[in-house]
């Protein structure tokens, strides 16, 4: 492997810039604790703030970056570098420095390879920072000459990734947060968000697709789809009729609600927790960003968030969240809540910008 080399001013200059970033985020052993404590000690970070530190280092280091993921352990973040000359800027910013083999760079030309050459109903792929490889899954149904042309395009991939089996099958979890119904299909209501003034909410783009009306679990009429996007992105906009309430507030199914304050961006490593109509609330981390799905229907999506956290059908749309941050929206995966599975979100922070919305 050839290291590459960063010029020591402008690790310095990064350094500087992303220290400001997080300066009083931290949480010490002890208030009393010196000022003079060495820079290479990581400072324990809440999963929020580390995803933005990670994105500021990203930036700082551009082809030296190799990802970086949050170890809810110790509450830090982990940042990947090709480069020894780059451990210092991480170390400079209070965040954990790991040396590995593969660039950010490379897993991206590996992610394009099989794009081009393994786009598989039933296969997905996403960046773990955790192993510094491109994790392709393959479901129950690629098998016989597909999987043959899957391992076959792996194989050119070299170190750069790692098959793994999934049990179950690749799907929108689409049945037919709050139970909402048009058509006779059943989703799950992700968000409620505010454009121009005027109250909508967010939920799947292939809950929307070809909808118009939209229900509560009642049979009242809640709202009418304003904008739809599946496959590709997996978002849709649905404008509140008059009078409906819409609080920023997530159904947690125990009598209380967890409000929703604000969108942000998903890390590896995010402790997480899904709301949806069908199996209600469950627990996870997030393991993969931009993650690309095919699902079986041929129907391919790309820049999700990728978890362990079980759903299923009907809680499609359904919230992903962080404390009172919105993460994501339901799209699918595999699996159920009885055995567990492999769970893709769209990010609530790319449907936002795109729509000209905001959480509210």
């Amino acid at each position: 492997m050839t290291h590459r080399r960063i010029p020591k001013r402008r690790a310095a200059l990064a350094g500087a810039g992303v220290l400001a970033l997080v300066a009083g985020a931290a949480t010490f052993q002890s208030a009393n604790a010196s000022t003079e404590r060495p820079l290479d000690i990581p400072k324990t970070l809440s999963a929020v703030t580390a995803g933005k530190l990670s994105k500021a280092l990203s930036q700082d280091l551009g082809a030296d970056a190799a990802g970086s993921y949050y170890d809810s352990g110790t509450r830090q973040l982990v940042v990947n570098v090709v480069d020894k000359a780059s451990v210092r800027t991480v170390e400079a910013a209070r965040a954990k420095a790991r040396l590995v083999e593969n660039s950010l760079a490379e897993l991206r030309s590996a992610r394009t390879t099989l794009t081009d050459r393994a786009s598989i109903p039933g296969t997905s792929w996403a960046v773990d920072p955790t192993t510094n490889k491109v994790v392709v899954t393959a479901d129950r149904t690629v098998r016989g000459a597909e999987l043959n042309k899957l391992n076959r395009v792996l194989e050119g991939l070299g170190g750069a990734v790692e098959l793994q089996r999934s049990a179950g099958e690749f799907k929108p979890f689409a049945a037919g947060g709050d139970t909402i119904t048009s058509g006779g299909g059943r989703c799950s209501l992700g968000f409620n968000v505010v454009r121009d003034g005027q109250p909508f909410f967010l939920t799947a783009g292939h809950c929307t697709n070809g909808t118009t009306t939209w229900s509560d679990s009642s049979g009242q009429r809640i709202g009418q789809t304003a904008e739809s996007s599946f496959p590709g992105d997996d978002y849709g906009l649905v404008r509140y009729e008059s009078g409906v309430a819409h609080p920023s507030e997530v159904n947690l199914y125990n009598g209380a609600t967890q409000p929703i304050a604000r969108a942000g961006d998903a890390t590896v490593g995010m402790r997480v927790v899904r709301s949806g109509s069908t199996t209600q609330v469950h627990e996870g981390a997030v393991t993969g960003l931009d993650a690309t799905v095919n699902y079986g229907n041929g129907d391919v999506v790309n820049g999700l968030v990728q978890t362990d956290v079980c759903a299923e059908p009907g809680d499609s749309g359904g919230s992903l969240f962080s404390g009172d941050t919105a993460i994501g929206l339901t799209s699918g995966g595999s699996g159920n809540c009885s055995a567990g599975g492999t769970t893709f979100f769209q990010p609530v922070t790319e449907a936002l910008q795109v729509l000209g919305a905001q959480i509210g």
